[in-house]
């Protein structure tokens, strides 16, 4: 309940921020608009995973498999939007603050300009995808057990079909993932080689602030990233062989996306001249 009350401050505060630039007429920046998106995707997280233990604990024998299973499902599909966004905020941030000149950076640029939303939508698609997957092998998986195996309980049905969740957690939040790595990194190496040329230069009025606070947040934001990844897929891997839930562990990733936005509000201007404010 700590994690869930922290978070649904941090986020709807964020979205809030921007639902009221948005209905005074002020045009959302690119980042602006995957951030509120993923804002929303975290906050959603958290009351379905808060449900998900709900019903666990409330019902150990699991008689509502079927239930359990419609949530864990939607909980599967905000957890990949998650990555999916993650992983467009660090490519916008790639495309808008690095200064490369390519052809092809300067064309993805301007569809990234252009078409956020485009790019929004097939986050949630290829989440949407990846959830239908789990779904069809689990529910085939449940279906042939009750079939050839009445005798098998609730409990040990849904540890044996936890197998499906390794395999497509793996496949589909590893290229995610993969263009986060790319980005976060390709965006780094520039920000220092450029930082480094200015330092070297003779003009010592530069100030070198807003470039350090941008790498701070890249790091920040692919460390969150890939403890996010390894957490959920540790999880995962230890309930397939034990068939025990890390609730500890859960409740330990639900502050990271937390701890994720309040790094974000202290890094971001607008959010952090908002904050100031309320507070």
């Amino acid at each position: 309940m700590i994690s869930l009350i922290a978070g649904l401050v941090i986020h709807s505060f964020i979205i809030g921020v921007n639902v009221k630039d948005w209905r005074k007429g002020r045009s959302l920046t690119p980042v602006d608009q995957v951030v509120t998106c993923l804002e929303i995707s975290r906050m959603c997280i958290q009351f379905t995973e808060t449900l998900y233990f709900f019903m666990t604990k409330a019902f150990p024998i699991n008689p509502y498999l079927y239930v359990t299973m419609v949530i864990f499902t939607i909980y599967d599909f905000l957890t990949y939007a998650n990555f999916w966004l993650t992983s467009l905020l660090s490519i916008v941030f790639c495309l808008k603050i690095s200064n490369l000149h390519s052809r092809l950076f300067l064309y993805l640029r301007r569809k990234i300009e252009h078409r956020t939303v485009n790019f929004i939508v097939a986050c949630g698609l290829f989440s949407i995808f990846n959830c239908l997957m789990l779904l069809m092998m689990s529910i085939t998986e449940l279906i042939r057990d009750g079939t050839y195996n009445t005798t098998m309980t609730n409990q040990s049905t849904n540890c044996t079909i936890y197998i499906n969740f390794v395999y497509t957690y793996t496949v589909g939040t590893s290229i995610p993932l993969l263009f986060s790595c790319i980005s976060s990194v390709l965006l780094f190496t520039t920000l220092y080689h450029h930082t480094t040329k200015m330092k070297m230069s003779r003009n010592v009025s530069i100030h070198l602030e807003t470039y350090y606070s941008a790498m701070k947040f890249i790091s920040f934001t692919f460390i969150y990233n890939t403890l996010y990844f390894i957490g959920h897929f540790v999880g995962a891997f230890y309930y397939y062989f034990n068939c025990v839930n890390l609730y500890w562990l859960y409740i330990t990733l639900d502050f990271l996306p937390v701890l994720h936005s309040c790094y974000l509000i202290y890094r971001t201007a607008k959010l952090r001249s908002h904050m100031s404010k309320v507070l």
